[in-house]
Protein backbone atom coordinates (compact mmCIF):
# COMPACT_ATOMS: atom_id res chain seq x y z
CA UNK A 1 0.00 0.00 0.00
CA UNK A 2 1.42 3.38 -1.03
CA UNK A 3 1.12 6.34 1.34
CA UNK A 4 1.63 10.09 1.16
CA UNK A 5 4.38 11.34 3.47
CA UNK A 6 5.06 15.07 2.89
CA UNK A 7 7.38 15.23 5.92
CA UNK A 8 5.93 18.60 6.81
CA UNK A 9 6.17 20.31 10.19
CA UNK A 10 2.71 21.83 10.40
CA UNK A 11 2.66 25.28 12.00
CA UNK A 12 -0.66 26.56 10.68
CA UNK A 13 -3.97 25.31 9.33
CA UNK A 14 -5.53 27.97 7.09
CA UNK A 15 -9.07 27.68 5.78
CA UNK A 16 -9.96 29.91 2.85
CA UNK A 17 -13.69 30.37 2.29
CA UNK A 18 -16.12 30.07 5.20
CA UNK A 19 -19.41 29.37 3.48
CA UNK A 20 -21.38 26.13 3.42
CA UNK A 21 -18.36 23.85 3.13
CA UNK A 22 -15.63 25.99 4.63
CA UNK A 23 -17.57 26.82 7.77
CA UNK A 24 -18.17 23.13 8.45
CA UNK A 25 -14.51 22.33 7.77
CA UNK A 26 -13.54 25.11 10.18
CA UNK A 27 -15.81 23.66 12.86
CA UNK A 28 -14.21 20.22 12.49
CA UNK A 29 -10.71 21.71 12.38
CA UNK A 30 -11.37 23.60 15.62
CA UNK A 31 -12.57 20.41 17.30
CA UNK A 32 -9.49 18.51 16.09
CA UNK A 33 -7.12 21.21 17.34
CA UNK A 34 -8.93 21.43 20.67
CA UNK A 35 -8.54 17.68 21.14
CA UNK A 36 -4.85 17.85 20.20
CA UNK A 37 -4.29 20.67 22.69
CA UNK A 38 -6.06 18.70 25.43
CA UNK A 39 -3.76 15.74 24.71
CA UNK A 40 -0.71 18.04 24.93
CA UNK A 41 0.19 17.44 21.32
CA UNK A 42 1.83 20.03 19.08
CA UNK A 43 -1.15 22.16 18.02
CA UNK A 44 -0.96 24.33 14.88
CA UNK A 45 -2.65 27.70 14.81
CA UNK A 46 -6.00 27.97 13.00
CA UNK A 47 -6.33 30.84 10.51
CA UNK A 48 -9.64 31.68 8.84
CA UNK A 49 -9.81 33.81 5.67
CA UNK A 50 -12.96 35.12 4.00
CA UNK A 51 -13.83 38.67 2.90
CA UNK A 52 -17.60 38.12 3.07
CA UNK A 53 -20.03 39.20 5.76
CA UNK A 54 -22.89 37.05 7.02
CA UNK A 55 -26.19 37.55 5.17
CA UNK A 56 -29.65 36.37 6.14
CA UNK A 57 -29.58 33.79 3.34
CA UNK A 58 -26.62 32.12 5.12
CA UNK A 59 -28.58 31.47 8.32
CA UNK A 60 -29.64 27.83 8.61
CA UNK A 61 -27.66 26.91 5.51
CA UNK A 62 -24.26 27.78 6.90
CA UNK A 63 -22.71 27.95 10.37
CA UNK A 64 -24.26 31.29 11.30
CA UNK A 65 -27.20 32.72 13.26
CA UNK A 66 -29.44 35.72 12.70
CA UNK A 67 -27.40 37.61 15.29
CA UNK A 68 -24.30 37.23 13.10
CA UNK A 69 -25.80 39.04 10.10
CA UNK A 70 -23.65 41.94 8.94
CA UNK A 71 -20.48 40.70 10.64
CA UNK A 72 -17.43 39.27 8.82
CA UNK A 73 -17.64 35.49 8.63
CA UNK A 74 -13.97 35.13 9.59
CA UNK A 75 -14.45 37.17 12.76
CA UNK A 76 -17.67 35.40 13.78
CA UNK A 77 -16.07 31.95 13.66
CA UNK A 78 -12.80 33.20 15.16
CA UNK A 79 -14.61 34.52 18.24
CA UNK A 80 -16.79 31.43 18.49
CA UNK A 81 -13.90 28.97 18.47
CA UNK A 82 -11.68 31.05 20.72
CA UNK A 83 -14.39 31.58 23.34
CA UNK A 84 -15.81 28.06 23.26
CA UNK A 85 -12.59 26.09 22.90
CA UNK A 86 -9.81 28.35 24.14
CA UNK A 87 -8.04 28.38 20.80
CA UNK A 88 -5.88 31.16 19.38
CA UNK A 89 -7.68 31.37 16.06
CA UNK A 90 -6.96 34.29 13.73
CA UNK A 91 -9.71 35.67 11.50
CA UNK A 92 -8.84 37.64 8.35
CA UNK A 93 -11.73 39.41 6.65
CA UNK A 94 -9.89 39.98 3.38
CA UNK A 95 -9.57 38.24 0.02
CA UNK A 96 -6.75 35.69 0.02
CA UNK A 97 -3.35 37.06 -0.90
CA UNK A 98 -0.80 34.26 -1.21
CA UNK A 99 2.20 36.51 -0.66
CA UNK A 100 0.72 38.53 2.18
CA UNK A 101 -1.00 35.79 4.16
CA UNK A 102 1.57 33.00 3.99
CA UNK A 103 5.14 32.78 5.15
CA UNK A 104 7.57 32.19 2.33
CA UNK A 105 9.11 29.16 4.05
CA UNK A 106 5.80 27.30 4.14
CA UNK A 107 5.08 24.88 6.93
CA UNK A 108 1.33 24.77 6.80
CA UNK A 109 -1.84 23.23 5.47
CA UNK A 110 -4.20 25.39 3.43
CA UNK A 111 -7.76 24.21 2.87
CA UNK A 112 -9.68 25.77 0.02
CA UNK A 113 -13.47 25.95 0.11
CA UNK A 114 -14.00 28.59 -2.57
CA UNK A 115 -16.40 28.79 -5.48
CA UNK A 116 -14.50 30.76 -8.12
CA UNK A 117 -11.41 30.36 -10.28
CA UNK A 118 -9.72 33.57 -9.11
CA UNK A 119 -9.60 32.37 -5.50
CA UNK A 120 -8.26 28.99 -6.61
CA UNK A 121 -5.61 30.72 -8.71
CA UNK A 122 -4.46 32.51 -5.56
CA UNK A 123 -4.50 29.23 -3.62
CA UNK A 124 -2.27 27.69 -6.30
CA UNK A 125 0.29 30.46 -5.67
CA UNK A 126 0.78 29.58 -2.00
CA UNK A 127 4.35 28.32 -1.65
CA UNK A 128 5.50 25.46 0.54
CA UNK A 129 2.04 24.48 1.79
CA UNK A 130 -0.01 21.35 1.46
CA UNK A 131 -3.28 22.22 -0.28
CA UNK A 132 -6.54 20.42 0.46
CA UNK A 133 -9.13 21.63 -2.03
CA UNK A 134 -12.88 21.03 -1.84
CA UNK A 135 -15.68 21.69 -4.27
CA UNK A 136 -19.18 20.53 -5.06
CA UNK A 137 -22.09 20.63 -7.49
CA UNK A 138 -25.78 19.83 -6.84
CA UNK A 139 -25.38 16.66 -4.80
CA UNK A 140 -21.79 15.61 -5.45
CA UNK A 141 -18.31 16.95 -4.84
CA UNK A 142 -14.62 16.20 -4.56
CA UNK A 143 -11.73 16.70 -2.18
CA UNK A 144 -8.13 16.81 -3.45
CA UNK A 145 -4.96 16.67 -1.39
CA UNK A 146 -1.64 17.66 -2.96
CA UNK A 147 1.50 19.73 -2.62
CA UNK A 148 2.92 19.88 -6.13
CA UNK A 149 1.80 22.08 -9.01
CA UNK A 150 4.68 21.36 -11.40
CA UNK A 151 3.80 18.57 -13.81
CA UNK A 152 7.42 17.73 -14.64
CA UNK A 153 8.35 17.38 -10.97
CA UNK A 154 5.33 15.17 -10.40
CA UNK A 155 6.19 12.94 -13.35
CA UNK A 156 9.66 12.37 -11.89
CA UNK A 157 8.12 11.11 -8.65
CA UNK A 158 5.40 8.80 -9.94
CA UNK A 159 6.82 5.75 -8.19
CA UNK A 160 7.53 7.21 -4.79
CA UNK A 161 10.26 5.65 -2.67
CA UNK A 162 9.73 2.51 -0.65
CA UNK A 163 5.98 2.97 -0.96
CA UNK A 164 6.09 6.58 0.27
CA UNK A 165 5.21 9.58 -1.86
CA UNK A 166 6.64 12.99 -0.95
CA UNK A 167 4.62 14.68 -3.68
CA UNK A 168 1.04 14.54 -4.88
CA UNK A 169 -0.49 16.73 -7.60
CA UNK A 170 -2.46 19.65 -6.23
CA UNK A 171 -5.91 20.68 -7.41
CA UNK A 172 -4.59 23.06 -10.06
CA UNK A 173 -2.42 20.37 -11.62
CA UNK A 174 -5.01 17.63 -11.27
CA UNK A 175 -7.91 19.65 -12.69
CA UNK A 176 -6.56 22.72 -14.57
CA UNK A 177 -10.12 23.80 -15.41
CA UNK A 178 -10.55 24.77 -11.74
CA UNK A 179 -8.18 27.67 -12.37
CA UNK A 180 -10.02 28.88 -15.45
CA UNK A 181 -13.23 30.92 -15.81
CA UNK A 182 -16.38 28.89 -16.32
CA UNK A 183 -17.91 29.13 -19.80
CA UNK A 184 -20.13 32.16 -20.12
CA UNK A 185 -23.82 31.43 -19.67
CA UNK A 186 -26.82 33.68 -20.34
CA UNK A 187 -28.16 33.12 -16.82
CA UNK A 188 -27.38 34.00 -14.12
CA UNK A 189 -25.75 37.29 -15.00
CA UNK A 190 -24.03 37.44 -11.60
CA UNK A 191 -22.16 34.63 -9.77
CA UNK A 192 -24.48 32.57 -7.60
CA UNK A 193 -23.38 31.51 -4.11
CA UNK A 194 -23.91 28.09 -2.56
CA UNK A 195 -26.47 29.60 -0.17
CA UNK A 196 -28.49 30.96 -3.10
CA UNK A 197 -28.32 27.61 -4.91
CA UNK A 198 -29.62 25.82 -1.82
CA UNK A 199 -32.34 28.44 -1.41
CA UNK A 200 -33.60 27.97 -4.96
CA UNK A 201 -33.30 24.17 -4.78
CA UNK A 202 -30.36 23.91 -7.17
CA UNK A 203 -28.05 22.44 -4.54
CA UNK A 204 -28.56 19.65 -2.02
CA UNK A 205 -28.83 21.07 1.51
CA UNK A 206 -26.35 18.55 2.93
CA UNK A 207 -23.76 18.22 0.14
CA UNK A 208 -21.49 20.77 1.85
CA UNK A 209 -21.52 18.67 5.03
CA UNK A 210 -20.55 15.55 3.09
CA UNK A 211 -17.63 17.29 1.40
CA UNK A 212 -16.54 18.99 4.62
CA UNK A 213 -16.26 15.77 6.63
CA UNK A 214 -14.06 14.18 3.96
CA UNK A 215 -11.79 17.24 3.88
CA UNK A 216 -11.66 17.21 7.69
CA UNK A 217 -10.71 13.53 7.68
CA UNK A 218 -7.74 14.27 5.42
CA UNK A 219 -6.77 17.04 7.84
CA UNK A 220 -7.14 14.75 10.85
CA UNK A 221 -4.90 12.13 9.29
CA UNK A 222 -2.24 14.67 8.36
CA UNK A 223 -2.19 16.25 11.81
CA UNK A 224 -2.00 12.85 13.52
CA UNK A 225 0.65 11.51 11.12
CA UNK A 226 -1.64 8.77 9.91
CA UNK A 227 -1.34 7.20 6.48
CA UNK A 228 -2.84 9.08 3.54
CA UNK A 229 -3.51 6.45 0.87
CA UNK A 230 -5.53 8.47 -1.67
CA UNK A 231 -5.11 11.78 -3.49
CA UNK A 232 -8.69 12.56 -4.50
CA UNK A 233 -12.05 11.55 -3.06
CA UNK A 234 -15.39 11.79 -4.86
CA UNK A 235 -18.51 12.29 -2.77
CA UNK A 236 -22.12 11.58 -3.68
CA UNK A 237 -24.77 12.78 -1.26
CA UNK A 238 -27.56 11.11 -3.25
CA UNK A 239 -25.60 7.86 -3.50
CA UNK A 240 -24.44 8.16 0.12
CA UNK A 241 -20.93 7.18 -0.93
CA UNK A 242 -17.32 8.28 -1.00
CA UNK A 243 -14.89 6.88 -3.59
CA UNK A 244 -11.22 7.58 -2.97
CA UNK A 245 -8.58 7.09 -5.67
CA UNK A 246 -5.52 5.21 -4.35
CA UNK A 247 -2.00 6.59 -4.67
CA UNK A 248 -0.13 4.64 -7.34
CA UNK A 249 1.64 5.24 -10.64
CA UNK A 250 -1.28 4.05 -12.76
CA UNK A 251 -3.88 6.29 -11.16
CA UNK A 252 -1.59 9.31 -11.08
CA UNK A 253 -0.73 8.85 -14.76
CA UNK A 254 -4.44 8.63 -15.61
CA UNK A 255 -4.85 12.19 -14.35
CA UNK A 256 -1.51 13.68 -15.40
CA UNK A 257 -1.69 12.39 -18.96
CA UNK A 258 -4.97 14.13 -19.72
Amino acid sequence: MNVFDPNLYIKTVTIVGLGGTGGQIARSAARILYDMKARRMHTPQLILIDPDTVEMKNVGRQLYTAGDVGQPKAHVLMRRFNCALGLNTVGIAEPLNAEMHFERQGGGIVIGAVDNHLARQELSRVKGALWIDSGNHFSAGQVIVGNQGDREVMLRHLDGKDGKYAYLPNAGLLFPALLEPEPAAPQPLQPVSCAELVQEGSQHLLVNDWVAIVAAQYLYKLLHRQSITSFVSYISADGMSVRSVPICREELMNYLSV
